[in-house]
């Protein structure tokens, strides 16, 4: 063959590949899972009830990779302590999973978390899980091991990360955290007891600020591409006018975001999310020693909509109801950071008790 008729021969494959071609990228963007309408979003969201609950750890869990371990994963602390969310009147927990648990026993993890699902549904609860999460007050590298006891005195003294801090910037993991993504969101995306996903809690914290982006990106894109019926968030934390978290609120369909700050701040931070046009939650907020409180807080919250889940229901062995920051053998704080029972079910304040269930209707307004 000679030139002519070899460009010849190249110019028909060409022409005759090309439609196939661009059928092809026509599919694939065709197919692309987007973030939701606004329109979408609020509709989804006016056929809800008030969210209104809490992030929850059974008090016998030391993190997350205790409380989804096979070996510690505790049903009857579970069902117990949910009974006693659903007598304050709330009706959701956001609950955090963790990577390497998955990783090391995907199928236990799973059965554990449909187990759990089970037990908050019976108790008319739905659940917010957490996929990723930057915090590690740990300082050290989650494995799915029998997890070591609490620091005494210390806040979230075990608390660590999902996944391993290095994996976030490490590109070359990133299958298998999609793996993780598209299993879990793949597994529980049109389960009606899921309520929605926030996909990754507090990107960039632990040092790791703006290098957290790219990953929060991609774990939007991996999630969408499972198609849940459920929408997807991920709160901004901090700095509300940084490019991380603005687009965070840009890829998510309801905006959420975390205060701890008195009223006037939280009230601030609504402001912010509302310029999105889109419903809006408090995905993390209640310090007492901060001016966060059921009291000053939680009629506004439900007055404007504001789905919302306070830190904390028991303490245990998160050690929660210390404040951050708290040194090693510290006595008992005489007001808790966070936290609303005692382990064997005493309200720590049976005034803000009565309090919540008041605002969220368990008990009537004479109540308080």
């Amino acid at each position: 063959m000679n030139p002519l008729q070899r460009a010849s021969l190249f110019r028909v494959i060409f022409h005759l590949l090309l439609p196939l071609a661009a059928a092809t990228a026509h599919a694939g963007t065709a197919a692309a899972p987007e973030r939701w309408s606004a329109h979408r979003a609020w509709e989804w969201y006016n056929s809800q009830p008030w969210l209104v609950g809490c992030n929850y750890l059974p008090s016998t869990a030391v993190n997350d990779v205790e409380m989804w371990r096979d070996e510690t994963f505790d049903a009857k602390t579970i069902d117990r302590e949910l009974s006693w969310a659903r007598a304050l009147g709330f009706n959701t927990v956001r609950v955090f999973l963790n990577f390497v648990v998955w990783e090391a026993e995907p199928e236990r993890l799973k059965e554990n978390f449909r187990h759990f699902l089970k037990i908050a549904h019976k108790h008319g609860i739905l659940t917010l899980p957490i996929l990723f999460d930057d915090c590690n007050f740990a300082g050290r590298v989650a494995v799915a091991e029998p997890q070591p006891h609490p620091v005494p005195g210390v806040h979230n003294s075990q608390w660590v990360s999902s996944p391993p801090l290095a994996l976030v910037t490490n590109r070359a993991a990133w299958p298998r955290l999609e793996r993780y993504v598209r299993d879990l969101v793949g597994t529980f995306g049109k389960d009606q007891r899921v309520v929605a996903w926030d996909l990754y809690n507090e990107p960039g914290n632990s040092g790791l600020a703006e290098q957290s982006l790219p990953l929060a990106e991609a774990a939007f894109a991996w999630a969408r591409a499972a198609e849940p019926v459920q929408p997807l968030t991920m709160g901004a934390w901090a700095d509300f006018q940084s490019p991380l978290s603005r687009r965070l609120m840009e890829l998510s369909d309801v905006v959420s975001f975390h205060s701890y700050d008195g009223l006037e701040g939280l009230q601030a931070k609504h402001r912010v999310c509302r310029e999105y046009g889109r419903p809006v939650w408090c995905t993390e907020w209640m310090a007492r020693t901060l001016g966060s409180h059921f009291e000053t807080h939680l009629p506004y919250l439900k007055l404007n909509q504001i789905g919302c889940w306070n830190w904390g229901l028991v303490a245990g062995r998160t050690q929660t109801y210390y404040p951050w920051g708290s040194p090693k053998d510290a006595p008992e704080p005489k007001l808790w950071f966070h936290d609303i029972f005692r382990a064997d079910g005493t309200p720590y304040c049976a005034t803000e008790v009565r309090f919540i269930k008041v605002t969220t209707g368990k008990l009537p307004t004479g109540g308080l």
